[in-house]
């Protein structure tokens, strides 16, 4: 086992509630704050925090805009979210890869 590449893991992507975040975003165009807050059973502080610092990094766009009067927030990855979340999963594949049984990465 290479320890190296758990070193590697993207640590803003890594946390379980961005991970979520970051996974429904990347099977839609777009999700609104309500969606993924119901899916994922977040508190809106909760999620909000997870959606700022997801936003600061520059995974995410945020749009805000009135549907029908109402307030209507709506998150989509940007193509740099998009490529660091697809470069994530390949790492978490390597990771899974050469820890299987017969793998180089496996002791003697």
């Amino acid at each position: 086992m290479n320890p190296d590449s758990y070193f590697q893991l993207n640590r803003t992507i890594h946390e379980k509630g961005r991970l979520a975040i970051m996974s429904l975003l990347a099977g839609a165009n777009d999700l609104s704050f309500t969606e993924l807050r119901n899916t994922l059973k977040m508190t809106d502080g909760n999620l909000s925090m997870h959606i700022r610092t997801l936003q600061q990094a520059g995974y995410l766009s945020v749009t805000k805009q009135y549907l029908k009067r109402r307030p209507l927030t709506t998150c989509s990855l940007t193509s740099e979210g998009r490529a660091s979340f697809g470069q994530y999963i390949n790492l978490l594949e390597k990771i899974v890869m050469d820890n299987r049984p017969g793998s180089s990465g496996e002791k003697d």
